[in-house]
Formats: C-alpha cells, structure tokens, sequence
C-alpha cells in the first residue's frame, strides 16, 4: 500500500500541512479514522510515531481492515520549527476552535484563543476535514501527562488502548480548555476524540513501542 495525500495547505509560513489516506478499499465499507499530530509545536514525539505507524500500514495494509484511515503528521509545522506552543501568530490551536464554552478564553499569552474562533488556516483545516469525512473516531497527539484523555462517546476506546499502553485514562485534564478540539468535536459533536498524551521526556522510539499495539488497535477497531 502507498499512502498518498489527500489533501495539503499551506501554514501562515508557507510550510506543507497535508492530509494523507490509506485505505485497502476504493468504496469504504468500514469506518474513517482520522489521526492529528503536532498541535503544538513544542509537542512533536507524536508526528515520529505518526511516522512509525505509517510505515507499519504500508508494510501490513491489513492492519486498517476496510477502514479509511485520514493522517495529518504536523498540523502545526511553523511552531514545530520555533519550538513553540503556538503557531506563527502564536495562537493556541487547541483553544481556536467554535465551542460553546469558549467565551472568556485567555487572548494572549501561552494558551491564546485568537480573537476569533477558527481565525487560524490550521483550525479551518481541520474543521473542513470534520464536515468532508465525517470521521467516527479521531485520536490527537499531544504531550506530556502520559495518559490517556477522552471527549465524546470514547470511554470504551479508551480504556481498551490504556490496557494496551498501560498509560492510565484520565476524564478530566485538570485544567479548563476553552475552545479545545476535544470539546468541538468530541462533546458538542459526539465523535469519539481520544487525546494521547504522551511522556514528553525519554526517548521516543520508547513511546512507540509502549503505543504500537494501542495504536494498531485505534485503527483496525
């Protein structure tokens, strides 16, 4: 199986961010899974296990059964280069999103909202993919809690990937998340969003070895 991009924009600073697919089916019979790396980019182990993962699929197409599986490795490569939260307008993309609770969200700072909703290319990207695909379960890399977080219809998931990973499932992150992706589309549009919060310390090939078979299990499932 070749991987091939589906879709590709280009972020504030004129880097690729690209969709790809895989799918052993030209007429989907199974589900479409949609897979989210580097929201932030001081956050990068997931886009090396996104890579890991794709390697696995094209070695073995049987992994994805008759699903449709829909990447974005980087969803924010101009923060990945500068090693910063944000983007290049150091908007928080995990808070950019049109979500019911995001009035009074931060406007400045680390977790800066915009001061719109879905101001942000990347942000209207993913909401694009949202309303064409109509994926029915998504997972989102992020770090460095080592749980396994949840929004939505997804506790089943969940724990069946904590079991896999021995990462412990955890509800509620702790903190507010005004204008997250997981309240967007997994509380007020009841998909299946696991948040895979990974070390953020160690080595990273360590963290794909712990998350293979919990991953391998996301997409096959």
């Amino acid at each position: 199986m070749i991987i091939q991009t589906e879709k590709e924009i280009l972020s504030p600073q004129n880097n690729k961010i690209q969709l790809l697919k895989a799918e052993n089916c030209a007429e989907k019979t199974g589900a479409t899974i949609l897979l989210i790396g580097v929201f932030h980019g001081d956050e990068p182990e997931g886009e090396t296990l996104i890579g890991n993962l794709i390697q696995d699929i094209e070695q073995t197409p049987g992994l994805i059964g008759n699903n449709r599986v829909l990447i974005i490795p980087c969803l924010n490569p101009d923060g990945k280069l500068e090693n910063i939260r944000g983007n290049f307008n150091g908007i928080d993309l995990n808070r950019n999103f049109p979500t019911q609770n995001r009035p009074g969200c931060n406007e400045e700072g680390r977790f800066n909202c915009g001061k719109e909703p879905a101001s942000e290319v990347e942000t209207r990207f993913i909401i694009d993919i949202i309303h064409e695909y109509k994926p029915e379960r998504i997972l989102a890399f992020h770090s460095p809690y080592k749980v396994v977080n949840y929004d939505g219809p997804a506790d089943r998931i969940a724990e069946n990937m904590s079991r896999l990973n021995g990462y412990p499932v955890q509800v509620d992150i702790g903190y507010p998340t005004p204008g997250s992706f997981g309240t967007y589309a997994g509380k007020e549009r009841d998909i299946p969003v696991i948040t895979l919060e990974l070390p953020g310390d160690g080595d990273v090939q360590t963290m794909w070895l712990e998350n293979r078979k919990a991953l391998h299990y996301f997409i096959s499932c």
